[in-house]
């Protein structure tokens, strides 16, 4: 219970319009891009929007001794629900803390507060010849400290991998206050447990993330995007793999199935060929022109010796673009022809990638539903979306048995349950038979030690 006087002394902290508790305001910070239905119970009884670390810490020290629950947020592009407050209490919200704090170009880092949104991190750096790799198809809006917090991928992690594999320190807010300062600019360092790593992926459950420390590279001088059409997504993951153990790494393999295409041609008004079933389209970079020619001519032979209907290199940057649009905007073209587009996400081995596609078509036929599947097709993550419509209650136990097999599927080729999304929420039932009762005894150990009163992001992942 948040008095008025608790109230009060968050106000004094954080200023008084940084402190809403109005009906309208509680309600906007009850959902998140997640399928989870609306709740009341599911509002927060206060909005609390610090600017700094220490208020922060100040906060958390109030909602640890009156032991309120309190639920991060950042730009809610979250897609299990990690950032709804299921427990009323206080919905933490670090849009305001958006400064990048200091590009180190001599080591090639950069340190940004949580609420930097990753495209504007992305073009400062690249402003300086400096590549942030970790691109989710929501970096437009999505924050850093979301990124860190759900260890966030996206369309280059075949190549350059994810959040994860960037994070040299972190500055955490712990469930009592405490300012914790983890990492740092030595590349080589195993000075105690690796806490950077911990908290990177913890989905806000065991401490505040308020800044990060990451790891830059060299912008690539030049790129170009490749599009690939195929009689089968067979076809299309076979050239993905056979590129790959022939060492031809693109910066990015997105693939789409035939339902996909059909979507983009549908939501952009565009004609398809009708007998293709797969569509390929990657990026490549290096140091020249020569270099993307000979990356483009090798990565055609393996295509056409996989079956390529037809090979397209993208001649302009607007022709560029435009392949590009098309994936970025495939959710919304897929989501265009349903009340409901059910996204899920799960990560399988790469070579497993074919085979969890099989068992998705059997799923859809199965319990009439259809499912349009895409995904990463370098890195094994898929991203199977069901379409149907949540508010039919006949439809309910199909889709419900839909997820259930497609989770199923995934672990039983050696899979996992999310590649970039996190449990939150949505996938909480299956989290036991991906982890074992060992590993979740382990984690849950772990969370309560860093949050004995467990009021941080309570209701999520377990």
């Amino acid at each position: 219970m948040i008095t008025d006087k608790i109230k009060h002394q968050i106000r004094s902290i954080v200023g008084p319009e940084n402190a809403l508790d109005s009906d309208l305001d509680r309600f906007g910070y009850s959902y998140d891009s997640s399928y989870v239905p609306l709740r009341p119970e599911n509002r927060p009884d206060l909005v609390v929007r610090p600017l700094t670390a220490r208020e922060v810490s100040s906060v958390m020290a109030l909602a640890s001794e009156h032991e309120i629950p309190v639920t991060p947020r950042g730009a809610a592009s979250g897609r299990t629900g990690g950032s709804i407050p299921l427990r009323g209490g206080i919905s933490l919200c670090l849009d305001r803390m958006t400064r990048i704090v200091e590009l180190d170009e001599g080591n090639m880092m950069v340190t940004a507060e949580a609420g930097v949104r990753t495209i504007d991190l992305y073009n400062h750096c690249a402003a300086k010849g400096l590549f942030f790799p970790p691109d989710p198809a929501s970096w437009k809006f999505s924050t850093i400290g979301g990124n860190v917090a759900e260890n966030a991928g996206g369309m280059r992690a075949v190549k350059y991998g994810v959040t994860s594999n960037y994070v040299m320190g972190l500055e955490v807010v712990l469930a009592d206050g405490t300012i914790l300062k983890t990492g740092g600019k030595a590349l080589k360092n195993v000075t105690g447990y690796d806490l950077k790593s911990l908290f990177t992926g913890s989905e806000g459950t065991l401490g505040i993330i308020t800044q990060a420390l990451l790891r830059l590279i060299p912008m690539p001088k030049k790129r170009g995007t490749l599009q690939v059409m195929f009689g089968s997504l067979e076809e299309g993951c076979a050239t993905v793999h056979r590129m790959l153990q022939a060492a031809i790494v693109p910066a990015a393999a997105e693939i789409m199935d035939r339902f996909s295409l059909e979507a983009v041609a549908k939501y952009r008004g565009t004609s398809l060929d009708p007998t293709a079933q797969a569509c390929l389209i990657m990026e490549i970079d290096g140091e020249s022109d020569e270099a993307l020619a000979s990356q483009a001519r090798q990565i055609q032979a393996v295509a056409e010796g996989c079956g390529a209907l037809a090979f397209r290199v993208a001649q302009s940057q607007q022709e560029s673009d435009e392949l590009w649009a098309a994936r970025r905007g495939l959710s919304s073209a897929v989501a265009s022809l349903a009340p409901t587009r059910l996204g899920e996400d799960i990560s399988v081995p790469r070579d497993a990638f074919p085979e969890v596609v099989r068992r998705i078509r059997v799923i859809s036929e199965k319990y009439g539903l259809p499912i349009a599947v895409y995904g990463h097709a370098g890195d094994g993550n898929i991203h199977p979306s069901i379409l149907c419509d949540l508010g039919n209650p006949e439809q309910e136990k199909r889709i419900h048995g839909a997820v259930d097999e497609i989770f199923a599927a995934a672990l039983a080729v050696g899979g996992t349950l999310s590649g970039e999304h996190g449990i939150g929420i949505t996938k909480q039932p299956y989290i036991t038979q991906a982890l074992g009762d060992a590993g979740i005894k382990t984690l849950i150990a772990v969370k309560k030690a860093l949050d004995p009163k467990g009021i941080l992001n309570p209701g999520k992942i377990w």
